[in-house]
C-alpha cells in the first residue's frame, strides 16, 4: 500500500489481475478525468502498443466536504469503447488537507493559492502515481497535459506544448526530475482542435464534452464556498496608498492583487488591489506602478535543469499560466529559495502563484511559490 500517512484506497476496478501484471515495458497508467484530453490520450497510447490502464481519482466537493466527486461515469464509459481496464481511487482525505485546506489557509493569509499546480504536485504526479505503481506494478504515467518530455542521451526535459494557447507546463513545474523518465503527454505535439478531431472520427462520447473551466473541487460553484470556514468575509477598510481610509471592503476572500472590477470604490483614476493585509483586515488601493514589480522571491523550489539554474544566467519567467515567459535572470538561487529580476515590470506579482522559468528551447529550468 502507499507508503505515506494520508489513506489512499481502490474503490472500484474493472481491472483483473492479468491486466495489470502482465510485468512488460509497455505498460502505462492514464490518468483520466472523464474529459476529451485524458480520453483521446488513453486512445493515443493504446494506438502506439501500450498496455494501458485508466486512473480516475475521487476528490472531496468544496460545498460539502462530506461528499465527494470524480468524473468516474465519463471515464469509465470510455475506457470500455478504448476497451481498456480502469481503476477509481480514493484521494478524498490526502485532497482535502494538502489542496482544499491548504487553499482556505492561503486566502486567510491574504495570498493568492494555485491548487491546479499543487495537485500536480503533491497528488496526481506523487502520492497517487506512487499508489498506482506499488498496487498495480505500473512505472510509466501519461495525463491528458498539454506539456512535452524531450529526451537526449543524458537528460529528460518538461517543457512547453506546441499549442502555446493551450500550454499547460507551468502547472507541472513541481514534478521530481526523477519522474520524467517515467512520463508521457501525448497532447504536447497537438493543438486543441486537432485533439477534437481525433476524439470524433474515433466516435468517443466524449468528443464534444466542454471543458470545466471551475476548480474541480468547487464543482460548478464558486470557490469561495471552501472559504465559508475561514475568516475571509468579513467587511474591513479599504485604504489608499499612504494609509488612508477611502471605503469599506466585503472580506479579503473576494479580492486578490492586481484586481480591478468589483471592488466597490470609483476612483477617478485606475485603482487596483495593491495590498492585502489579513492580519489587519485591509485592502490598499493603487495605480498600476504601485503594484508591478521587476523583482520577485519564490520558496518550495523545484529544479529541473540545475545546469541553467545559476545567478546572472539570462533566461526567461512567467508568473501566470498565460502568455509568453519573458526575459529575466536569476539574482539568489538557492536550493529553497529563488530571487528573479526581470528586464521589464511585471504587473501583481500574487503571494502564493507560482513563479516558472524555462531556458531558450522553452524547457523548464526550476518553479517556485511567489513570496
Amino acid at each position: 500500500m502507499t507508503k505515506n500517512k494520508w489513506k489512499i484506497r481502490l474503490i472500484d476496478s474493472s481491472a483483473k489481475s492479468g491486466d495489470t501484471k502482465k510485468q512488460t515495458a509497455k505498460q502505462i497508467a492514464v490518468l483520466m478525468s472523464g474529459g476529451v484530453d485524458s480520453s483521446v490520450t488513453a486512445y493515443i497510447l493504446k494506438e502506439q502498443g501500450w498496455d494501458v490502464l485508466g486512473v480516475t481519482m475521487v476528490i472531496p466537493v468544496s460545498c460539502d466536504l462530506g461528499k465527494s466527486v470524480s468524473s468516474g461515469s465519463d471515464a469509465t464509459l470510455v475506457c470500455d469503447e478504448l476497451k481498456i481496464p480502469h481503476i477509481i481511487i480514493d484521494v478524498t482525505e490526502p485532497f482535502k488537507e494538502l489542496i482544499i485546506d491548504n487553499f482556505a489557509k492561503s486566502y486567510k493569509k491574504g495570498a493568492t493559492p494555485n491548487p491546479c499546480a499543487d495537485c500536480n504536485t503533491l497528488i496526481k504526479f506523487s502520492m497517487l502515481w506512487d499508489f498506482v505503481r506499488d498496487n498495480f506494478s505500473i512505472a510509466n504515467l501519461a495525463t491528458g497535459h498539454y506539456a512535452r518530455i524531450s529526451r537526449t542521451s543524458s537528460n529528460v526535459y518538461l517543457g512547453r506544448a506546441k499549442d502555446r494557447t493551450k500550454d499547460q507546463s507551468y502547472f507541472l513545474y513541481g514534478i521530481p526530475s526523477k519522474k520524467l523518465e517515467r512520463i508521457l503527454f501525448p497532447l504536447g505535439e497537438l493543438t486543441k482542435e486537432e485533439v477534437r478531431n481525433i476524439a470524433s472520427e474515433v466516435n468517443l462520447t466524449v468528443a464534444e464534452k466542454s471543458e470545466s473551466m471551475e476548480l474541480c473541487f468547487a464543482g460548478q460553484g464558486d470557490y469561495r464556498y471552501v472559504l465559508e470556514s475561514v475568516e475571509t468575509d468579513r467587511p474591513g477598510d479599504i485604504m489608499d496608498m499612504q494609509g488612508n481610509k477611502i471605503g469599506t471592503h466585503k472580506g479579503i476572500a473576494n479580492y486578490t492583487l492586481g484586481q480591478r472590477q468589483g471592488i466597490g470604490y470609483a476612483g477617478g483614476k485606475p485603482l487596483y488591489v495593491a495590498k492585502i493585509d489579513a492580519r489587519t483586515n485591509t485592502i490598499a488601493l493603487g495605480e498600476r506602478e504601485d503594484i508591478s514589480s521587476s523583482v520577485i522571491k519564490a520558496n518550495n523550489i523545484n529544479v529541473l535543469i540545475p545546469v541553467d539554474y545559476i545567478p546572472e544566467k539570462q533566461i526567461f519567467g512567467k508568473i501566470r499560466s498565460y502568455g509568453n515567459p519573458l526575459p529575466c535572470k536569476l539574482i539568489v538561487a538557492d536550493k529553497t529559495s529563488m530571487t528573479v529580476e526581470f528586464v521589464e515590470p511585471l504587473f501583481a506579482p500574487c503571494p502564493g502563484q507560482k513563479m516558472v522559468l524555462y531556458n531558450s528551447e522553452d524547457n523548464i529550468i526550476a518553479g517556485g511559490t511567489i513570496i
